[in-house]
């Protein structure tokens, strides 16, 4: 089976009703799955001749429960075992499928006399049978980025609130206006992910031609006639070459598209897609339990997803509680003006995810001054009607801490009020959980969560913290610097005293030291008598500091996501029908952006700087189908993606860098 009997296969799985599917003869090499339209989706093994695989293709409902089991040869015999115990903790009535080349455990190398062809040595499973989920369906807001769907949002609302230019006052009368406006105006998703784009080829024509031949076929079944054979030989070819002048004509016009200025977000798209569907396993849908038992149900699995996070959300450390008070600051407030509404409006992206509201900010961007008008408004009567005092405040190191800092007690009201009865989920592969309450800790994904943090911090390490380089603070990573192991073992325990105190707990599996230019004998250090453990080195702020004072790690280290990188993108810059500056493109804003990401305050030497470009090379030529035994110099290969050299971008960051640090100061 090739690439073009791919789709056709999909076809006939999907027309009688075949949800599983063994396949013998594929001509793919390698170890891999890919999707063969309608849904279905081809797990496959063969060797370099592309001949004699095997594979079996999965319905998209299986698809989200498969699990490929590949091990060593020491591992399998404890794979058996432990097999039963699984087998025993699944509940009764759930289906299980298990399918696998069972003479594969007594192949070569282990015990048993059978001799299996490398060719045939692959192995699935499969999980419990379950009903597909349906996705959620989305209102196509994106549709607003184009005028006239603009307009006509604007005047389907005008209409739906009785020709009125001005939004109601009430919250909920008006997001609901807009979401039912959008709904009708722009449309509805289907609920279903595409999961067959790479098939737009086959069309209407294609299909007509494959019945033909079908219908050849049975002809030629039932009378073996040589003018019968004929006929469907004759089919056979000119169904392969519709096929492939469709498929052609397709990607002809796709890659011609994405070599243009509009199309370079579907080549991003593309990538991402190509390299979801080369994944065998793309979602984990089970969950085990607290006693290790696999949990398959979507109701269990929700349960034990909220479980989870409910306990570890709402876990309080014990602090001394303050006896000391502090004076609010009693302040006048300003209103929130339009002006500062416009700005923040304009500062906004699109194409963000939506919130629980379901509507987003291309919605206010479309609306104008109505929107500004609307949201300044509802922002005001928020401020003016909170509640002014608390029975109970389960955060009130946090409410010290910003009275502490000067902050307007009016602004530490707004604060007590997003906090107040909040509540969460959790969103898994399965769906979504119900909600529960969080009454711990700062919102996660809240852009006031960062700066809320930073009062707290500053406040509670006021008495411990020295200044830069001695202390060194972003968010909750703290590095300490002393000239003596006494001098670090006094500070780690003045700041474990200062956090521990007032709730905040030192992570002791986290807490590494390291000595620079280390004498012998200069002894361990301890916090509260536990030895702390030492590293020649350590990450901080995603870059790696060694104990030697060099950076060769560090380059090492961003060599490996550039390949990370490398191998996402890898349907694109391996296709050989995408351009060669499309590729170069395609580098340079991924792949290159990761392997110089940290790298403006790093002083490379010539060799490591070298292995940076060694390894860029490598990358280019894979893109561009080219090896070393081609001959090809390097200035060609960079010349023609359209790709500079990797040292030159260093020194211009580098230089990009040292202008920030200018106008900072």
């Amino acid at each position: 089976m090739g690439k073009r009997k791919g789709r056709e296969l999909a076809d006939m799985m999907e027309r009688r009703k075949v949800d599983i599917l063994c396949v013998q003869e594929t001509r793919w090499k390698g170890s891999k799955a890919r999707s063969i339209g309608a849904g279905f989706k081809l797990f496959y093994y063969g060797v370099d001749s592309k001949r004699n695989g095997v594979g079996v293709v999965l319905k998209e409902e299986f698809v989200r429960n498969v699990l490929e089991v590949g091990c060593e040869l020491e591992e399998k015999e404890r794979f058996w075992s432990e097999l039963d115990e699984v087998m025993e903790s699944i509940p009764t009535g759930e289906r299980v499928v298990i399918g696998a080349d069972f003479n594969g455990h007594v192949g070569e190398g282990n015990r048993g006399d059978e001799e299996k062809r490398e060719e045939h040595r692959v192995t699935y499973k499969s999980g419990g049978r379950r009903t597909q989920i349906e996705m959620e369906k989305k209102t196509k807001w994106w549709k607003l980025k184009r005028e006239e769907c603009c307009e006509e949002f604007r005047q389907k609302l005008r209409q739906a609130l009785g020709g009125q230019v001005v939004l109601p006052d009430d919250w909920e009368t008006t997001a609901e206006v807009i979401r039912e406006t959008g709904r009708k105006v722009l449309g509805v998703s289907s609920g279903r992910r595409k999961e067959d784009k790479e098939t737009w080829w086959w069309n209407e024509e294609v299909q007509d031609s494959i019945q033909r031949k079908r219908l050849a076929k049975k002809k030629w079944d039932m009378d073996r006639t040589e003018e019968n054979r004929q006929e469907y030989k004759e089919l056979q070819h000119r169904v392969k070459r519709e096929v492939s002048k469709a498929k052609q004509k397709a990607y002809d016009e796709l890659y011609t598209r994405l070599d243009t200025r509009e199309g370079e977000k579907d080549l991003y798209r593309l990538a991402r897609q190509r390299d979801r569907d080369g994944k065998d396993v793309q979602q984990v849908r089970v969950i085990k339990d607290r006693d290790g038992r696999v949990l398959t149900s979507e109701e269990s699995v929700q349960r034990r997803w909220k479980e989870y996070f409910e306990e570890l959300m709402n876990e309080e450390n014990e602090r001394e509680k303050r006896v000391e008070g502090v004076n609010s600051v009693e302040q006048k407030v300003d209103k929130i003006r339009k002006d500062e509404v416009r700005k923040a409006l304009k500062r906004m992206k699109s194409g963000k995810a939506v919130g629980p509201d379901d509507i987003p900010v291309e919605v206010w961007k479309c609306l104008g001054e109505a929107a500004v008008e609307f949201l300044a408004s509802l922002f005001n009567r928020v401020l003016e009607n909170l509640e002014k005092a608390y029975d109970r405040v389960p955060r009130e190191e946090l409410w010290y801490c910003m009275r502490k800092s000067g902050v307007a007690e009016k602004y530490v009201r707004v604060v007590q009020d997003m906090y107040e009865r909040s509540r969460t989920v959790v969103r898994c592969a399965v769906g979504q959980t119900e909600e529960f309450k969080v009454e711990v800790g700062l919102h996660q994904g809240s852009a006031l969560s960062p700066f809320l943090f930073a009062i707290v911090m500053d406040q509670l390490s006021e008495e411990v913290r020295q200044e830069s380089p001695w202390t060194m603070m972003f968010a909750d990573e703290i590095v300490i610097c002393s000239e003596s192991r006494e001098q670090v073992e006094e500070n780690l325990e003045r700041w474990r005293f200062a956090l521990e105190r007032r709730g905040m707990e030192v992570s002791r599996s986290k807490t590494e030291y390291m000595c620079v230019n280390e004498r012998e004998g200069s002894g361990t250090v301890r916090l509260q008598g536990e030895e702390v453990k030492k590293v020649q080195e350590f990450k901080y702020l995603g870059s790696t500091v060694q104990s030697n004072v060099e950076c060769g790690k560090e380059v090492k280290k961003r060599v490996q996501p550039g390949w990370n990188g490398w191998r996402k993108v890898s349907g694109v810059l391996c296709d050989q029908k995408i351009s060669a500056r499309i590729k170069g493109k395609v580098y340079r804003t991924v792949l290159r952006a990761a392997m110089l990401c940290g790298l403006e305050t790093v002083s490379l030497r010539k060799r490591q700087e070298s292995e940076l470009e060694v390894a860029e090379l490598k990358m280019l030529r894979f893109s561009l189908g080219v090896t070393r035994l081609d001959r090809i110099r390097n200035e060609y290969i960079r010349g023609t993606a359209h790709v500079g050299r990797l040292g030159d971008k260093v020194r211009e960051t580098r230089l990009r860098w040292f202008g920030h640090v200018q106008r900072r100061e």
